[in-house]
């Protein structure tokens, strides 16, 4: 895929192969994220698991302290009372299987999907749709849940979801390029504090293996985990 020529500009500034501390890269994230739009910034952890076992597959969901700086589109799926306040709550999207029917109509305009315990026989029908898009609610992640308010609560206030794809990364937005550089680093730390939390005892050898930031529009930058605060791998 061809690079504009804002990235290839902004790659030439500093050293692709060089590894930084946290508040190093943080800083140099910020200083080439470029774009005339307010760049999301990732981090992208490449963990020593093996998604293809069970006990080391990677999923749940982190709070980050400084929020993500973005409007989370909600979907509930729920009946009765439970629907009455998870539209209180804000949820954009609230129903039973008239929502399901939206969503299996090809209807995505959502970022989380979270759904009472009640409702995942019709939920579960969903999973050609709502599974390829990471959309799927899963217990793990608090995404099913009889306390449908607190969910949309966590979820708009900064909760995120993590897990490993096939190629044992981990992809978390972490803020935005106008965050400032502390709330970006409390972020940041919190999602390695939460991988680290949730090790599997079962992961034998280097856990972290690389941890890369990136704007969205921008390069990479290599953080070392060992100069991560309040980080030990």
């Amino acid at each position: 895929m061809a690079k504009g020529k804002k990235y290839t500009d902004a790659a030439k500034r500093y050293d692709r192969d060089n590894q930084h501390s946290d508040e190093e890269s943080i800083a140099l994230v910020k200083s080439l994220a470029s774009a005339k739009f307010d760049e999301t910034i990732d981090i992208v952890v490449r963990l020593g698991v093996d998604p293809r076992k069970a006990d080391q597959m990677i999923r749940g969901t982190v709070a980050l302290p400084a929020g993500t700086g973005k409007d989370v589109r909600i979907a509930v799926f729920a009946q009765g009372e439970a629907a009455t306040a998870a539209r209180e709550a804000g949820a954009e999207y609230v129903g039973a299987e008239d929502l399901a029917a939206e969503v299996e109509g090809g209807m995505t305009a959502f970022d989380i999907a979270i759904a009472t315990p009640d409702m995942m026989p019709v939920v579960g029908k969903l999973g050609r749709v709502l599974g390829p898009r990471g959309l799927m609610p899963n217990p793990k992640t608090g995404t099913v849940t009889p306390d449908v308010v607190k969910a949309i609560g966590e979820f708009k206030g900064g909760r995120v979801e993590y897990r490993t794809d096939r190629f044992a990364n981990v992809h978390v937005p972490i803020g935005k390029a106008s965050f400032a550089e502390e709330a970006l680093l409390s972020n940041l730390r919190a999602v390695l504090g939460e991988l680290e939390r949730v090790r599997p005892a079962s992961a034998k050898g280097r856990y972290v293996k690389k941890v890369v930031v990136s704007s969205t529009m921008g390069p990479g930058v290599r953080v070392d985990p060992s100069r991560i605060v309040g980080f030990s791998d």
